[in-house]
């Protein structure tokens, strides 16, 4: 007796939370190492924004 096929749209289901569990650990990864220079960034930006502020520590 042959059996029924499973359903296949369940494999492309699959197929697709894996590629976004992928670019979702690529993007993550990127963030960790690129966070602080981005943060960086964007002090400047503030600081050139309103220099007469005086800068938080940490």
């Amino acid at each position: 007796m042959a059996r029924k096929p499973r359903n296949p749209s369940g494999q492309g289901l699959v197929e697709y939370a894996l590629i976004l569990v992928l670019v979702a650990v690529v993007v993550i990864v990127i963030l960790a190492l690129l966070g602080p220079a981005i943060g960086n960034i964007f002090s400047n930006i503030i600081n050139s924004l309103n220099p007469t502020a005086t800068p938080t520590p940490g």
